[in-house]
């Protein structure tokens, strides 16, 4: 795992291979980039200094009540031989959102124009939950319902922002004119959990 410090940047990646090439310097290949969900917020390149996380079993996720998510908690980090004032350890104010809740962004995120100037968006979701099996016609939904948030963004702001309950949307003439909006512009789709909110949004440029 790979992240910035942070409580919520962080992408998980396998690898198969890791071969030393230098005193404390590893080649890793054969990567799996952007497990568990974490490709929504991963960057391209994550640069010099970003910190690796070994996920061998030995971390332990923290134990936090739902009613915790997103308060501001302090933490006193160091050696469990040791006593939690003990200079040697850090101290450090935390409030976490419950990553292992958002949902995927969704993926295959397509558009198409109608003979009417309509703009028509569709995509496929993906689940949190159970998602590996081949065996069903899709991947479970893992939410209570299904829902969607779709944005329209021109010039960097969100100019139209609806909910829908199915995997495709459209952007009607009539309300593209009355927004004022002119190509180029995006839409971005992002799934909706009833316990988290909004997932990372997956976008796609209109240029026409």
């Amino acid at each position: 795992m790979i992240g910035d410090g942070s409580s919520d940047t962080w992408e998980v990646f396998q690898f198969a291979n890791a071969d030393l090439v230098a005193p404390d310097e590893y080649d890793l290949s054969l990567r799996l980039r952007g497990q568990a969900g974490s490709d929504g917020v991963m960057p391209d390149v994550w640069p010099t200094g970003s910190l690796i996380v070994l996920l061998n079993g030995a971390p332990q996720q923290i134990d936090l009540a739902s009613s915790l998510r997103g308060v501001a908690q302090n933490y006193r980090i160091g050696s469990a031989a040791r006593s939690y004032d003990d200079p040697s350890y850090v101290h450090l104010v935390e409030a976490f959102s419950g990553i292992g809740l958002r949902p995927y962004s969704p993926c295959h995120l397509v558009a198409s124009a109608t003979d009417a100037g309509d703009v028509r968006v569709a995509w496929v979701r993906r689940t949190r939950v159970d998602g590996d099996s081949w065996d069903g016609l899709d991947v479970p939904l893992g939410e209570s319902s299904e829902a969607h948030q779709v944005r329209v963004v021109a010039d960097s702001a969100v100019v139209r922002e609806v909910t829908v309950a199915t995997p495709s949307w459209t952007y009607s003439a009539a309300d593209r004119l009355g927004d004022g909006v002119a190509a180029p512009f995006r839409i971005e789709v992002a799934q909706i959990s009833d316990r988290f909110g909004a997932g990372p949004y997956t976008g796609i440029d209109i240029n026409g």
